[in-house]
């Protein structure tokens, strides 16, 4: 191992010293949920209640104490130990013990003057200022029969020339009724014709797909999920004079409410590279056909030359028998080399478990997603920390499992009844969604981030790999005890949500070795 100089020495063990002292909110506590609570639970969003002062969160900190100990909230599904993804809503060991001792300690205020500045959210947007917003022209009302409705509205762009996209934000006028969306752009005019001949109510109704042909789909929106910025030189194209078409699920919903939602759109500052293409699990048939043809058009795969799915494959037709926990096992058979962006989960009120990774042709496991204890109202799309590279020859699994049981408490069905694939929330599903880009050299050495154009180089020194160098120019950069998820996967080694002097000795150790 090559020797360190003095002077780094001295600035980690300067921040390995521990702090015992009783919390307070100012010092203490106010950073920890301002940071991971407050982009929520403020006037507008999810959140049913605001938590943006101490006297807001005073108020609530006997139950804030439990969710976080518990780990019910933030709500974030993905297991952080099996991979990492962007955003991941997750307090640290140490977080959830600072607030456990304050809420014993009688939640003391301390000195304001400490108390960590409110970040700056954006109005209308968690994304920032968009370029385009575009609204459905009127309120539409649903029936309130308690029944689903899936309904298609067509907002025309007005573009007169083709946009680059960045990122996309769906914004849910009633977030009670409004339980996910679908994004597409027409530029046919058939689903505008659609629309016209049914006068008596604005859209139109339409399961499953958009029911029109759509040249580009654009990420959608469920409950508690954080839209995605595409990093530098990656997005889709939004085509000049193209519709707009928003296929909305309206939840069961006992009386006639209203929605008008909206969309931000973000256009790219620079010319895209690589356009985002889908990959899906989406098994029907036991070889996975009859749903591959039509995800490969709703998803639009002709633009990219093709699906780079060879086949799929599942184990067993999709039917959950009743009174029984049933698993499934599913598997994507890829042609090239690709790399991996994002992937979205789906199944409904039977689903219990996910679990997807891949494996190359020379048996290398890499983990993409595990969910152990999968909630319907808690649905996301997961950007991955950095590119993950799926070689040509690589497969695809996804281990799924359901309860159909009287056990499961929220069984749509009592007593339980055999189900299958169907558009309900009352049926079920089985669907992964992958966006990719082609494989380009390198990609497995970009770490994506948050924020527009978001991309980091985890090579600080050059040399092609991520070594103990990299590690030490990293702490001469930025420091210590950093809780920045754009390098933890790389650099928290010990898993305790910061960057620090335990990750340091991990390191040296076995560049050591």
């Amino acid at each position: 191992m090559r020797p360190l100089s003095l002077s780094i020495l001295a600035i980690l063990l300067a921040f390995a010293s521990p702090r015992a002292e009783t919390p307070t909110f100012g010092k203490d506590v106010s950073s920890i949920i301002y940071n991971n609570c407050t982009s929520c639970h403020r006037d507008g969003e999810i959140g049913p209640m605001p938590l943006t002062n101490y006297s807001e969160i005073a108020a609530y900190a006997d139950m804030i104490k439990y969710v976080t100990e518990t780990q019910y909230m933030p709500p974030w599904k993905p297991d952080y130990n099996y991979s990492q993804h962007i955003g991941a809503r997750t307090l640290t060991k140490t977080e959830i013990n600072t607030i456990s001792n304050w809420v014993n300690a009688g939640f003391p205020q301390g000195d304001i003057a400490l108390e960590a500045p409110m970040p700056e959210f954006p109005t209308g947007s968690v994304l920032g200022t968009p370029d385009l917003v575009l609204t459905m022209a009127e309120p539409f009302t649903i029936r309130g029969d308690n029944v689903d409705q899936y309904q298609v509205f067509v907002i025309p762009t007005h573009l007169t020339e083709d946009r680059e996209i960045e990122a996309v934000e769906f914004r849910p006028g009633n977030r009670r009724i409004v339980h996910h969306a679908l994004i597409g752009a027409d530029i046919t005019g058939t689903a505008r014709q659609r629309d016209l001949e049914t006068p008596e109510e604005y859209g139109y109704e339409s399961f499953g797909a958009f029911g029109a042909p759509t040249t580009v789909v654009l990420p959608g929106y469920t409950p508690g999920a954080k839209p995605s910025i595409y990093p530098k030189g990656v997005g889709h194209i939004l085509p000049k004079n193209s519709d707009l078409l928003i296929q909305v699920h309206y939840a069961p919903w006992p009386l006639a409410e209203s929605d008008q939602s909206s969309i931000n759109i973000f256009f790219k500052k620079e010319p895209i590279e690589r356009e985002v293409g889908f990959i899906s699990f989406a098994p029907l048939t036991t070889d996975g056909e009859t749903l591959s043809r039509i995800f490969r058009v709703l998803l639009g795969e002709e633009r990219h030359g093709g699906t780079p799915v060879e086949k799929i494959r599942i184990d067993k037709l999709f039917v959950i028998p009743k009174d029984q926990i049933t698993t499934f096992r599913t598997t994507l058979f890829i042609d090239r080399d690709i790399s991996l962006l994002s992937i979205y989960p789906h199944m409904h009120l039977l689903g219990k478990y996910w679990e997807v990774y891949a494996t190359d042709p020379q048996g290398n496991r890499t983990n993409l997603l595990r969910i152990e204890d999968w909630d319907f109202n808690w649905q996301g799309n997961y950007t991955f920390t950095q590119y993950q590279k799926i070689a040509a020859g690589s497969q695809i699994h996804a281990i799924t499992t359901y309860d159909n049981t009287t056990n499961n408490p929220v069984n749509p069905n009592y007593p339980p009844r055999n189900l299958t694939w169907g558009d309900k929330t009352t049926d079920e599903m089985l669907l992964v969604v992958m966006e990719y880009i082609p494989y380009r050299q390198g990609d497995e050495n970009i770490a994506l981030t948050v924020g527009r154009g978001g991309e980091i180089s985890i090579d600080f020194n050059g040399n092609g790999q991520r070594d103990f160098a990299d590690f030490l120019l990293f702490i001469q950069n930025f420091g210590l005890n950093r809780g920045d998820t754009s390098y933890q996967r790389h650099f928290d080694l010990n898993g305790d949500g910061h960057i620090n002097f335990t990750d340091f000795i991990i390191f040296a150790n076995q560049y050591a070795e």
